[in-house]
């Protein structure tokens, strides 16, 4: 048998994975494409998890990584934060479903309120898209209006009226199966620019808001220059239009009141998820007490020709209650977040002086608590490169470098046990220097062993 270091990366992937290979094979016989998470496919085969806590994560091959998924943006403090394990654990025992309202949900709510500047009133909701579904069936509600805006390359779940924008060519719906009719009612502005914005609520009154990822497309991929949400913010105010925050990654990873609170701007309406709940699923809108009662319950006209009809069976469910007011309760004190930004400074820092040793047109940038990994960068890594990086190519940022690079490249961390998508990766505040120190040295080993095998497109 051939050494460790006589094998290519792919080679190494399938002898390390192999048990994780056979749950693929008896997953491609019940799951389309053997995967219940687009993002979770992998060719040949993904990796199967069996547990993880704090940082880490270890699959059924008993390989161990440092895990920089974090649960898809929902692990802010890391895989089984004991605070969160024991409230769920009581609750358990309480039960999970009670077919009606509790005491939770109140405090759950209460805690948005406390800490997102726009929630005069808070509606739990199961996921993300089902946040940003409402808020937008809100503000066609509210205003009597059909049409959204959205800006090319931010992305608000996988519902019909934002599929549209999502990736180059961004006039092509992110999938199949979407209505014409439906397309026709999201109109597209390119990402920062608020002239074109202009025009289209200058020229179109049947606009009822103007939905965005407040740091940017895909939170850190492609980034919203400063000042811009102010603009929008005033913009959008002068021609009566709603603006809504998704914040469902943003949410309580900027700041404890979200992005809205780090950058002082404030939106009309707020979709939340991800570290809302504390790890279980949970969504929820926050905004204007005035758009939020179409909502409530009033009286029989006002119900029958005004009122958003709102059932979902897991709303505000007792477990993702307990795990979201434990999770809100740590986050709120600000702490976390500070730990998690500056591990992820560090680690941007370091993964920066592997790529200049290596002499890639590479940079890793991002913001917070998130960074990608360009591999196709083409600008000056000057001190304040970050901050310029909203004026590269917003095409080429969303589409990425080569899909086999970033395969092979994702498979060799995966060998030297890191776990980290190339095009988004995040921190926790479980995240620790060891970690950052292992993980440099992964990129630093798997860069040679795609040199080694003299790919092409690393040299493009």
């Amino acid at each position: 048998m051939k050494s460790y270091k006589e094998k290519n990366i792919m080679e190494t992937y399938s002898l390390f994975h192999q048990t994780s290979y056979e749950l693929y094979k008896r997953a491609c016989q019940v799951l389309p494409g053997g995967a219940t998470h687009d993002s979770r496919f992998l060719n040949p085969f993904p990796i199967y998890v069996e547990k993880a806590s704090g940082s880490k994560k270890w699959d059924v091959d008993g390989n161990e990584y440092v895990d920089y998924w974090m649960g898809h943006g929902a692990l802010l403090l890391g895989h089984s934060r004991p605070e969160i394990v024991e409230a769920v654990t009581k609750q358990m025992a309480k039960g999970t479903h009670y077919g009606a309202c509790s005491e939770l949900e109140v405090e759950w709510g209460e805690l948005v309120k406390k800490l997102v500047p726009s929630a005069d009133k808070v509606k739990f909701v199961s996921s993300g898209t089902e946040a940003t579904i409402m808020a937008i069936r809100l503000a066609r509600s509210f205003t009597g209006k059909s049409k959204i805006v959205k800006f090319e390359g931010h992305f608000h779940g996988w519902h019909d009226s934002v599929m549209v924008g999502v990736k180059p060519p961004y006039d092509v719906p992110a999938s199949t199966g979407i209505p014409q009719a439906v397309l026709d009612n999201t109109l597209l502005c390119p990402s920062n620019d608020i002239e074109t914005l202009s025009k289209i609520l200058s020229q179109d009154d049947d606009i009822s808001a103007v939905i965005i990822e407040p740091t940017g497309g895909s939170f850190v991929i492609l980034p919203t220059r400063d000042g811009f949400l102010q603009e929008l913010r005033d913009l959008t105010k002068k021609h009566n239009v709603l603006l809504i925050f998704d914040e469902v990654v943003t949410g309580f990873r900027c700041s404890p009141g979200g992005a809205q609170e780090f950058y002082n701007v404030i939106p009309d309406l707020t979709a939340l998820a991800k570290i809302l709940a504390g790890g279980l699923p949970g969504g929820a809108v926050a905004g204007r007490e005035d758009i939020m009662e179409y909502l409530g319950f009033k009286d029989s006209k006002w119900n029958r020709y005004k009122k958003i009809y709102h059932p979902g069976t897991f709303n505000a469910n007792p477990l993702s209650a307990s795990a979201g007011v434990t999770a809100l309760n740590i986050v709120s004190t600000g702490e976390d977040i500070r730990k998690a930004n500056a591990i992820a400074k560090y680690l941007k820092e370091e993964l920066n002086k592997v790529i200049d040793k290596h002499g890639l047109n590479w940079c890793v940038y991002g913001q917070f608590s998130g960074f990608r990994i360009m591999m196709n960068y083409d600008g000056d890594r000057n001190p304040d490169f970050e901050s310029e990086m909203w004026k590269q190519d917003p095409a080429k940022l969303k589409k990425g470098a080569d899909p086999e690079l970033e395969k092979k490249f994702r498979c060799g961390m995966l060998n030297h046990g890191i776990d980290m998508m190339p095009s988004f990766a995040l921190t926790s505040s479980a995240h620790t220097e060891a970690d950052v120190d292992k993980t440099t040295k992964a990129f630093d080993l798997t860069i040679s062993m795609l040199k080694n095998e003299k790919l092409t497109i690393l040299e493009s």
